[in-house]
């Protein structure tokens, strides 16, 4: 089979990076060109994510359209894969007849195996087991086309916090083995990749098998990542308080490569409502832990998510987390209304929050993180940045972006040929999405 691939992506990075390994695994099997026009498709592809309110309405109101496509051209193939196909797989065959595919997160490497049986008989095929690392082991050699890439070094999570889908949608916490990692970013880095992304739902739970005989903590395989040739920068995302060890503490004193940015969600500045949600940690043990870090990285900026209005969430409960926003000081952050994921224990608690008082709480919020982050960005005008560039500007001819070290994209003129360099940019404006830079003159460009 030959023909075009396009794929819808909602959600995480980690979906971001399930969605290329199955354009990835499609190309090689099947041929299928990638492309980002859905009408020329022949095979259709939703990656789907449960985190988000009305995610399963989304899915089908994506479908809906999809299916008077097929009506026009019967051989169209349609799948559904992601957490919504993982919690939702029967459901969506009883409401969408027409959608061919049904997989999960861990299943994605079968597509071509059921694309086949499709091809083949005409009939739907749907499989949302929990194959633990086989996934990883029949995916293709990791392709890059910049210079960062993401690397998933674990799935799932075991952690059960009372509003999360994800170890119903992912399953219980698995490690690849350090050599699969390891190998993996030695073949990015061959191809230019200067920085690397660690992913996880709960990445610093990472203990993966070195040799059958022992694990390695993230720290450990952080220090591992650093020694490879070419990795210049390293990132990991999602954190979860409670496992941030001191070996992960160590880490950002030992490892210059480690960037000097951390995105740790709290959820939540009140402990009663953390006891609610079962995070496992208080506020005095998550601002302990930030502390530390800033000992050993005075110049660490945090990012974090904040869910508002969890159910019987009181005024008191609001403003301890207004509190804690403000003690931090977030650099840059995330913030959503709760909403009941079906399936989870607090979806069966008692919502006293009003629509309305909600609504209130997350303007709230939203303003005075967004009044941080851009002070944040004034703080680093007049600045000198080294910044990794990533590519050509979208907006203006003759520009190129870049990223710093806490995340913030850069735009400044300068030629092609230092995209995938590490070069040193003076800031001279501040926006409030990105920074405009001008490169230094003495730039050592690396």
């Amino acid at each position: 089979m030959t023909g075009k691939l396009y794929i819808k992506t909602f959600g995480c990075q980690m979906n971001e990076y399930d969605s290329s390994k199955m354009a990835d695994v499609l190309a090689e099997s099947h041929q299928l060109e990638i492309t980002q026009v859905a009408e020329e498709a022949d095979v259709l592809l939703l990656n789907t994510c449960s985190i988000r309110e009305k995610a399963q309405e989304k899915v089908f109101h994506q479908l809906g359209r999809w299916k008077r496509w097929k009506d026009d051209k019967p051989n169209l193939v349609i799948g559904v894969g992601g957490c919504v196909a993982s919690q939702e797989g029967d459901a969506i065959r009883r409401r969408a007849p027409y959608v061919d595919l049904i997989f999960g997160p861990q299943t994605l490497h079968r597509l071509p195996s059921m694309l086949n049986d499709v091809n083949k008989t005409r009939k739907p095929r749907i499989d949302i087991s929990f194959p633990e690392i086989e996934k990883f082991d029949n995916l293709p050699a990791a392709k890059s086309d910049g210079p960062t890439a993401f690397v998933s070094i674990m799935e799932g999570c075991s952690k059960y916090c009372t509003f999360c889908v994800v170890p119903y949608t992912r399953g219980e916490e698995v490690s690849r083995p350090v050599d699969k990692v390891l190998t993996e970013i030695r073949g990015l880095a061959l191809q230019g990749v200067r920085e690397v992304n660690l992913l996880g739902q709960n990445v610093n739970a990472y203990q993966g098998d070195i040799d059958g005989e022992d694990q390695a903590d993230l720290a450990l395989l952080i220090h591992y990542v650093a020694a490879i040739e070419g990795i210049d920068r390293i990132r990991f995302t999602t954190s979860h308080p409670v496992e941030f060890s001191d070996s992960l503490i160590d880490a950002f004193a030992e490892v210059p490569e480690l960037v000097s940015h951390l995105h740790l969600p709290v959820q939540s500045g009140s402990n009663r409502i953390l006891s609610m949600m079962k995070r496992g940690h208080t506020v005095d043990e998550y601002k302990d832990k930030i502390k530390r870090l800033m000992e050993v990285r005075p110049h660490l900026s945090m990012s974090s998510d904040f869910i508002i209005g969890f159910p019987d969430e009181q005024e008191s409960d609001f403003q301890d987390t207004m509190t804690l926003i403000n003690d931090i000081g977030f650099d840059h952050s995330f913030s959503f209304i709760y909403s009941a994921r079906p399936g989870t224990p607090a979806s069966a608690f008692v919502d006293s929050v009003k629509a309305e008082t909600k609504k209130e709480r997350l303007k709230i919020v939203q303003d005075r993180l967004r009044e941080l982050e851009s002070q944040y960005s004034q703080k680093m005008l007049d600045s000198t940045q080294r910044v990794l560039v990533e590519r050509v500007a979208q907006r203006q001819d003759g520009e190129l972006a870049a990223r710093t070290e806490n995340n913030r994209v850069v735009n400044f003129v300068g030629d092609k040929a230092l995209i995938g360099k590490f070069v040193d940019v003076y800031i001279i404006e501040a926006y409030s999405n990105s920074l405009r830079g001008k490169l230094l003159a003495d730039s050592v460009i690396l």
